[in-house]
């Protein structure tokens, strides 16, 4: 999905940040680096995510004739699909709206596990004194198990935060309420300066959800008739 020169590039960029974070953070530079990284392709990422809560405030307004379209066809199961379809269609959004923005950071994510799988320049650094490039499915146990079940403990949490949130949105489909845990999973399988990028991106959307959302909201009042 990378080639070597995009490597190259991110591999030059994270270690130049890296240095000049080192008077600062000194051996936990790279980590520091990776936390910046991580909140720059957040702020890149911010056009799909406010599209995803324009599509949850949508979500919430048509929940009543949503509601209203599942009784009415509660036994006609092809009919109240096609009947959702057009109701999103008329309304400007989908059903799934929110789904192909919450996929938008994975060529980062993947992008980031590249270059600490295998880089001898970056394996070699720590967080905590634990090294960026392990795996914690193979370092529990160790002598870096406190580091690595203090960063799944948070990653845990802000997923669950994210799916109360979701959970709390009329209409919201189900893969898109499960999917922060895909975190945790994924955290458990990857080495640890990705499960700092997973850690900083998914508390970086916690905070900046509500905001959007009420952006989202006044842009929607703003156009509808009577507001």
């Amino acid at each position: 999905m990378f080639g070597i020169p995009v490597l190259g590039v991110a591999h030059d960029a994270l270690l130049t940040l890296a240095d000049a974070l080192a008077p600062l953070l000194g051996t936990g530079s790279v980590a520091g680096a990776v936390v910046v990284f991580t909140a720059c392709v957040r702020l890149v990422l911010v056009p799909p995510v406010y599209a995803q809560a324009r599509a949850e405030v949508a979500r919430v307004r048509l929940a009543p004739q949503v509601e209203r379209l599942r009784r009415r066809y509660a036994r006609d199961p092809q009919r109240l699909a096609r009947e959702l379809g057009a109701l999103h269609r008329r309304s400007g959004t989908s059903m799934f709206a929110g789904v192909l923005p919450a996929l938008a950071g994975l060529p980062f994510l993947f992008l980031t596990y590249r270059l600490f799988d295998g880089d001898r320049d970056l394996l070699g650094h720590t967080l905590a004194g634990a090294p960026l490039g392990l795996h914690p499915v193979a370092g529990l146990g160790g002598p870096h198990t406190p580091v690595l079940l203090a960063l799944t403990v948070l990653i845990a949490g802000v997923a669950w935060l994210q799916y109360r949130r979701a959970a709390a949105v009329p209409n919201t489909p189900a893969l898109l309420r499960w999917m922060p845990f895909a975190t945790v999973l994924t955290a458990a399988f990857v080495p640890l300066a990705v499960g700092l990028y997973l850690l900083t991106s998914t508390a970086w959307t916690t905070a900046e959800r509500p905001l959007l959302r009420r952006l989202a909201t006044a842009r929607a009042d703003r156009v509808v008739p009577g507001h």
